[in-house]
């Protein structure tokens, strides 16, 4: 199991230092890749139209190639094999690229190159090579994007060694784990939330230059004794509605993993000594999703600390539709965790 991470990616955290009110995610992460830019010169950002004037679909790379120059931030071509392969290449011969898929929905074109080659370089050379490279993915529904546009990628990358995965609830978090992911010797998979990218209940206050957020380090959103919530990205905030709306505050946990890979096993452990009662609510497919790997681990680890059944709450096994109203009933609502909240609680 040698050589498959490198020893050197555990960074220290820092502290929270504001130096701005608050700030929404997608301007979080334009800072964060700003600030990166100006410490390592070897890094490079490239995808489709993420250079000026555009930056982006979403604006997270808006003003890097005016402030760094159009060698340093620059358009692809649309071809999702290509931005991987080229990026690979930058990543072996001492480049930091950071890239960009336009909609998640559309990485499996470079699948090839993620499961072949990215995911297996350090380990295939025996650690000679690393391919430090960060691929971030705008993923999730809610956005009316159907099936092209609003796919949950979690499940196909959760199980893939060699690769990190970080996914984000709030401003801060988003800067904190781009920072590091940038600063890492293996590659990232950094995936963001399309329908938080601006929402206000995910701004906080602006983290300062030096704020770093090491991986595998959850969150504990709020307090509680008798059941835990185990979550991320968008259904953070789904979680803490359905726990007001039970009037179960105090009673329930609520974990933001913030990443896929690391796990933090350690939380969830300590959360369930004190719970008994385990919920994992994610917005990937029921069947096979991430979902059923954490709740395996909670039985085959943490059995002895449960009072009752594992739940799980996700979307339904099936394409997000282009149908506003059943695009409601395929993703998980706050009501549905509100209804398997209700049923953990009175077990």
């Amino acid at each position: 199991m040698d050589h498959i991470y490198s020893n050197n990616d555990q960074l220290e955290a820092a502290d929270l230092n504001q130096i701005a009110d608050k700030i929404v995610i997608i301007d979080a992460i334009n800072h964060a890749l700003a600030e990166e830019m100006e410490t390592n010169d070897k890094m490079v950002i490239f995808g489709q139209d993420i250079a000026d004037p555009k930056g982006g679909v979403f604006t997270a790379t808006k003003g890097l190639t005016d402030k760094f120059g159009k060698d340093r931030v620059f358009n692809s071509p649309l071809a999702e094999s290509s931005i991987i392969g080229t990026a690979v290449g930058m990543a072996v011969t001492g480049w930091k690229p950071v890239v960009e898929i336009q909609f998640g929905d559309y990485i499996w074109y470079g699948m090839m190159q993620i499961r072949n080659e990215v995911a297996t370089m350090r380990y295939r050379s025996n650690n000679t090579w690393s391919c430090p490279m960060v691929i971030r993915v705008p993923v999730g529904g809610y956005i009316h994007g159907a099936l092209c546009h609003s796919q949950s990628l979690d499940g196909y990358f959760i199980h893939l060694p060699g690769i990190y995965i970080a996914y984000p609830a709030t401003a801060a978090d988003a800067k904190g784990l781009l920072k590091a992911a940038c600063r890492m010797d293996d590659p990232v998979i950094f995936m963001e939330h399309k329908g938080l990218y601006r929402q206000g209940y995910c701004a906080t206050p602006e983290p300062d230059k030096n704020y770093i957020l090491p991986f595998g380090k959850a969150r504990v959103v709020q307090e509680g004794d008798q059941l835990t919530i185990i979550t991320w990205g968008a259904m953070v905030q789904k979680s803490i509605e359905a726990v007001k709306e039970c009037n179960a505050i105090g009673n329930v946990e609520i974990i933001d993993l913030r990443t896929l890979n690391p796990l933090d096993r350690e939380s969830i452990r300590v959360s369930l000594d004190k719970t008994g009662k385990a919920m994992v609510v994610y917005e990937d497919n029921l069947t096979n999703g991430p979902g059923a790997e954490i709740s395996a681990i909670i039985a085959n680890e943490y059995f002895e600390l449960l009072d009752g059944p594992i739940k799980r709450v996700a979307a339904q096994d099936s394409p997000v539709p282009y149908n506003w109203y059943l695009e409601k009933q395929i993703l998980p609502q706050t009501s549905d965790i509100v209804v398997a909240l209700t049923e953990l609680l009175e077990y």
